[in-house]
């Protein structure tokens, strides 16, 4: 099948191509030069915040299906920068949206927890979303994209997501470890709880139900388990034989520009009854995680 994937330089991507290449006709979508190793793919360097990049390498390649998961995920940056934030969270996802529906290709299009405003959850599917931020809502208005213009798309909402892939970029788990290893304290909200997502495992749910199933509207893809950053944070230590020091803050402690939902978290109940690759429960996503980390050559 020939299948595009965006975001493939990011976590959740590039774990994508990697399940995907070796077996389907394969366009990676990604800002600048190509950071994955060298597979069984095509290149496309797109930058989502030019207005018709990504529909038009789409259209040139002629997917049957896509994997939308670039966005703008730096939650501050978006703050500051707005505008662009509505350029690749939403202007890239009506693109992905408009050449599916012109080409009659299967989309799904990945989000994030952070469409509920944190008041009570965690969150299933039938939820009703209330962002706060531009962040959020900018992914939130990029999920109505997706729904609303590709017929028979999908949204797959994940959560924290970590990786210890070679390769990847810096997220919450490699900073706890590398920040740990050297010493140094890791600070951690004790007050937000959120479903952390181990890369693999969420490429894993959302190429099987970009290609094996014909679900319309919302699935949860994060992480089983539901926890604060502190427990997650300890979790990952013990893992690795790490005994130094985590800190815990409230975020109200801390002046950062964009809000943070936090009594968030999603319940993955549907997926897990819906997908072959099941969500997974904390440790055993740590347990992979680590497996990730000595593969790459890194030390514990």
């Amino acid at each position: 099948m020939r299948v595009a994937v965006t975001g493939a330089n990011g976590l959740v991507g590039g774990e994508a191509v990697a399940l995907l290449a070796p077996g389907h006709d394969l366009l990676a979508i990604g800002r600048g030069p190509c950071r994955l190793p060298p597979g069984r793919y095509r290149w496309a360097p797109v930058d989502l915040a030019d207005g018709g990049a990504l529909a038009a390498a789409l259209e040139a390649f002629r997917p049957e299906a896509v994997l939308h998961a670039g966005a703008l995920t730096d939650v501050d940056g978006c703050e500051r920068e707005p505008e662009l934030a509505w350029r690749v969270n939403v202007g890239a996802t009506e693109q992905a949206a408009r050449a599916c529906r012109a080409l009659g290709a299967r989309l799904v299009a990945l989000s994030t927890d952070y469409v509920f405003d944190g008041a009570a959850g965690p969150y299933g599917e039938e939820d009703v979303p209330n962002p706060r931020g531009v962040y959020a809502r900018t992914k939130r208005a990029g999920e109505e994209a997706a729904l609303l213009l590709a017929p028979g798309a999908a949204v797959a909402r994940v959560a924290v997501v970590f990786s210890g892939r070679a390769g990847a970029k810096a997220n919450f788990a490699t900073q706890v470890v590398e920040r740990l290893a050297r010493g140094e304290p890791v600070r951690a909200f004790s007050d937000q709880l959120v479903s952390p997502t181990l890369a693999a495992s969420a490429a894993a749910m959302t190429c099987e139900l970009l290609l094996e199933h014909r679900l319309e509207g919302i699935l949860h893809a994060s992480g089983a388990t539901v926890l604060d950053r502190v427990d997650f944070a300890r979790r990952v230590a013990a893992r690795f034989g790490l005994a130094g020091e985590i800190v815990p803050v409230r975020t109200a402690d801390v002046r950062l520009p964009a809000p943070r939902p936090l009594r968030g978290g999603l319940r993955v109940d549907r997926a897990a009854a819906l997908l072959r690759n099941r969500p997974l429960a904390v440790d055993e996503a740590i347990d992979r995680f680590h497996a990730e980390w000595l593969a790459r050559g890194s030390p514990r």
